[in-house]
């Protein structure tokens, strides 16, 4: 069974930084490329982040380029998103994603509050 659980959010202030942590099971993580997605209040899903299978090829939303950096351990099956520099406009739900043979999974996802 495919599961992905995000963790690592939380309150943090502006200029401050998080980092989030999927951890997954029930696949073999370094045969997939991942990705991060948010959701906003009141907004629809945006696309974050990805990364390929082998973590040499990275991809970055114009909106977090140069302030957010997605990595993996493939050894811990485990995808990561370190987020500097966050403004209060990064305020959302954080959720990661893959797709195995045309199925489509995504985590419960980790509210990330930027707030003074």
């Amino acid at each position: 069974q495919v599961e992905l659980v995000e963790s690592g959010g939380g309150l943090a202030q502006p200029g401050g930084s998080l980092r989030l942590s999927c951890a997954a099971s029930g696949f073999t993580s370094s045969s997939a490329s991942m990705s991060w997605a948010r959701r906003a209040p009141g907004k629809v899903v945006e696309w974050v982040s990805a990364i390929s299978a082998d973590g040499k090829d990275t991809y970055y939303a114009d909106f977090v380029k140069g302030r957010f950096t997605i990595s993996r351990d493939n050894a811990e099956n485990t995808v990561y998103l370190q987020m500097n520099s966050l403004k209060p406009e990064d305020t959302a739900v954080y959720s990661c994603n893959t797709v195995l043979y045309g199925v489509n999974y995504w985590g419960k996802g980790t509210l990330v509050t930027v707030s003074s």
